[in-house]
């Protein structure tokens, strides 16, 4: 079982196997767990689908199987595998996280202050914010 971080959620995949720096998912779930399809035409997620680099198919597809690390450094997407946790968390595309970055506009997210009631940062645009973070490693 592998833990997936991706598009802000956390999903468990329970029928997942791990190979090296590969982390391969069932195609039958592959939508549910990361948004995108396994359709003749490529990898598809929504309208926009990716064809398969020709030549290299047994690279991210093995039998009901999908390498989705695989795919997503293809993409150019950052992978990042905790092997002892077997937690895996994919970023966004680098050329997302530019556009982002040219915005000067951070993404939104929610979290629980000490007392345990959750703000959204988008709730306090056009407001100065400061954040601070820790952690223990």
């Amino acid at each position: 079982m592998a833990t997936l971080l991706i598009n802000n959620n956390t999903r468990l995949v329970p029928e997942s196997a791990v190979r090296g720096d590969d982390l391969w998912l069932e195609t039958e779930s592959l939508e549910s767990d990361t948004g995108w399809t396994l359709k003749p035409e490529g990898v598809c997620r929504d309208e926009v689908c990716v064809p398969l680099p020709r030549g290299r198919e047994g690279e991210f597809v093995e039998g009901p199987r999908f390498n989705f690390a695989g795919f997503a450094r293809y993409m150019g997407q950052p992978v990042l595998n905790d092997a002892p946790s077997s937690t895996w968390a994919i970023g966004e595309a680098a050329e997302t996280r530019a556009s982002a970055l040219r915005s000067l506009e951070a993404p939104d997210f929610t979290l629980p202050d000490t007392a345990g009631v959750e703000h959204t940062l988008s709730d306090y645009r056009g407001r100065k914010v400061f954040l601070a973070s820790w952690a223990s490693w």
